[in-house]
Parts: C-alpha cells; structure tokens; sequence
C-alpha cells in the first residue's frame, strides 16, 4: 500500500471515528426498556381513559422504540401511585398521568407525598366538570335543581369520584353559594358515577364529560352547566349536540368554577435529556388526528403547558387547593 493510500485510510478512520462519537454525544436519550404509565385511579374514569388513550397513539404511531403500558395504582385516593413515583428516583422509565389528586390526596390522608417529589413534564390539558342529572328529572337549570335540594332539607344524593377530591370539593362550594347541603356519596370513578345517576341510586354529580359522555348521547343524562369561566366550544359529532349549549355555571346563577389537571410528571432526579424526551413525545401526541378527536369528543380545555409555565401553575394550584380544602375542612388533622 503507498503512503498516501495509508494516510488516506487513516484519515478516513480518524474522521469514521470522531463521526462515531459525535453520533454518540449528540444523540437523544430514548427508553431502553417497557415504559410504565401509572394511573393513580381506577379503570374507566377520565385519567384511565386519557393514559390508554395515549399508550394506543404511541404504539399505532411507532412515536416510541420502548412498549408503553398502562398500570392502575388507585390505592389509597391515588397515594398508591404518586408513592410509586416517588419511591422510583432517577428511573425515566415510569411515568403517571396526574389529575387534581395530586394536590387533594395528600392534604385529606397526610400521606406522605407532594408534587415536588416528581418532575413536572407537560400539562396536557384542563378537563370539565359538569353538573349533570338525570334526564327523567324535573330539573332544566341549575336553578330549578338548587331550588329542590333546599327544599329537600339537605336530603338529595351528589355522587363523585372519591372522598375530599375534586368532585367532593366542586359539592362543599356548591353547598356554600347555595346555602344548603347534599347527601355526598362516594364512588370509585367517574364511569361508575354516570352509571349510578343513570338508574336513579344519586340525585345528581359533577362529573366530567368524557365520562358521561356516552349516557348524555344515549339520552340519559341531562347537563345543566359548566364549571368554567366560559362555553365549551365544542359540537358532539356522534349524537349531534353541542357542548357548547351547556351555560356556564356563572350563567346559570352560580358563581363556581373549577377545571381539573390532565397532566405528565415523571420520578424525581431525572435528567433533562430523559424530561425533555417525553416532553416532546406528548408533543408528537397532541398533533395527531387521535389527539385531536378525544379533545372534542371530551369537550376538553386544551391549554398545554411545559417548563416554567407548567411549574408555576401547579405551585399556584397546590396553594388554591390547600384553601379550599381548609375551609370545606377536609384536610388531616
């Protein structure tokens, strides 16, 4: 071989080299294993709903090399799965879909938790609460129905997703602005909610509306308004109904409003790269027609949040939490 062949090699060897660690640094992080997605509530109610939603997205879409499955830890009002969480530093191969319990659980049980100890990846939307009634009932405003639990001596049924939650705090202000109480009744999810408002065993609930969804297509179930500051823009393509019919709480007579967190978080003591990886995962998500639909068919509130922003409101939230939950008096003593 001449000199200039061999130095040519070596050259291309060198640079072959250098091209292979550069590959190597500039590189994005993936997932070497199975993804767990925790849920920390049961099946069928809107967090279950929203994480299958997603795993069928990321695997239809081959968005990610690594399988994504779902888990159910509801124990304990959620703490099963944020102690999960917690407990799994370091490790990106766990993530959880979080809703308000986030901030609720804690405060009721005094489980040992905040969300401090999970890292913050993206808001992935706000989700509604719907007064809802039977549609045999009477009632065809809030009004009407406010009018009945006065009447009935605080002897009507509101049921709801849990103890001193979201749906258990919407009844305590409810009851404030009205000046009278409802019988709250407990269940484990939203699916279950609308079933048992469907056959008349509660008087009413506060659920969301992707899970009652489908008894308010069927016509069983009667909205009476929502807990926003403003409309659902939204049009039920399957049953030809718009959400956005439904007044707002605010217009009906009742000054409430409350919208609950879908959002993304991760164990504690992750790096940025592994953060950043899912952040723009659930991005690749939210842009798919999948995504899209869910968002209307749930008539969802689409405000996406990452980074600072995201922090920031959730920091703001754990402090109006804190304050609705002392005053409808809720928290551990």
């Amino acid at each position: 071989m001449s000199l200039f062949k061999f130095k040519r090699l070596g050259t291309a060897l060198v640079a072959a080299t250098l091209l292979s660690h550069a590959n190597f640094s500039w590189a994005a992080w993936q997932p070497t294993k199975t993804v767990e997605f925790i849920v920390p509530a049961g099946t069928g109610g809107g967090a279950d709903q929203m994480a299958r939603l997603i795993q069928g997205i990321v695997t239809k879409n081959k968005l990610m090399k690594a399988s994504l499955i779902v888990v159910n830890k509801g124990g304990g009002a959620g703490a099963e799965g944020f102690l999960e969480v917690k407990n799994s530093k370091a490790d990106p191969h766990k993530i959880i879909i979080t809703l308000s319990n986030m901030f609720t659980t804690p405060l009721a049980t005094g489980v040992p938790f905040s969300w401090k100890d999970m890292t913050p990846v993206a808001m992935m939307a706000l989700d509604q609460f719907v007064l809802w009634v039977n549609a045999e009932a009477p009632y065809k405003t809030p009004q009407d129905y406010f009018s009945a639990a006065k009447a009935a001596g605080g002897k009507l049924k509101m049921g709801g997703t849990g103890s001193k939650q979201e749906d258990q705090i919407i009844t305590a202000l409810i009851e404030k602005a009205i000046g009278s109480k409802f019988i709250y009744v407990p269940y484990k999810g939203g699916g279950e909610v609308a079933v048992q408002l469907v056959g008349k065993h509660i008087d009413s609930s506060v659920n969301n509306p992707i899970e009652a969804v489908a008894q308010w297509r069927g016509g069983k179930l009667r909205p009476l308004c929502v807990f926003d500051t403003k409309r659902m823009p939204y049009k039920d393509k399957i049953a030809d109904k718009s959400w956005g019919d439904i007044p707002t709480c605010k217009e009906g007579g009742l000054d409430v409003d409350y919208l609950m967190l879908r959002g993304i978080f991760m164990p504690p003591g992750v790096s940025a790269e592994q953060t950043a990886f899912y952040v723009d995962l659930m991005q690749k998500v939210r842009a798919t027609p999948e995504w899209k639909k869910f968002m209307e068919e749930g008539a969802f509130n689409q405000t996406f949040m990452t980074g600072s922003d995201y922090v920031r409101w959730v920091s703001n939230e754990e402090i109006r939490h804190r304050l609705l939950m002392q005053e409808a008096g809720f928290i551990a003593k």
